[in-house]
């Protein structure tokens, strides 16, 4: 028989998090949040965007019962998010190697000379 475990450890973490769980997930870590300033940012009324009902459902993160409503990330959401950002670091170092340049694009503009604009500036 497996011993019981408490809900806040990281047992079986999902293999990808959608990056909106990321997201909101490093939102919270970034600096103290409370229940106010996360439902000012975050509350949704699309079904199909429920990252803090999910977030609470999976033992991600927790309120605190203080009076400022605390909002911290669980021991579990605390994994996921460091579990992302191993998985992030080296697709970093491999774009940092070789930078990207924004694509020219080449118009002409009423019989004159073209034009060279650069996509960033739309």
């Amino acid at each position: 028989m497996e011993p019981c475990m408490p809900r806040d450890l990281p047992r079986d973490l999902p293999q990808q998090p959608s990056l909106i769980m990321i997201q909101f997930l490093a939102w919270i870590a970034d600096r103290p949040r409370n229940y106010a300033q996360t439902m000012d940012a975050w509350r949704s009324s699309c079904p199909r965007l429920s990252v803090w009902e999910d977030a609470i459902i999976e033992g991600l993160i927790r309120i605190e019962s203080n009076t400022n409503r605390s909002i911290r990330l669980t021991p579990r959401g605390a994994a996921i998010l460091a579990q992302s950002e191993q998985q992030k670091q080296p697709q970093t170092a491999s774009t940092a190697a070789a930078p990207r340049r924004a694509p020219k694009v080449h118009t002409k503009i009423s019989g004159k000379a073209p034009a060279v604009a650069h996509a960033a500036a739309f």
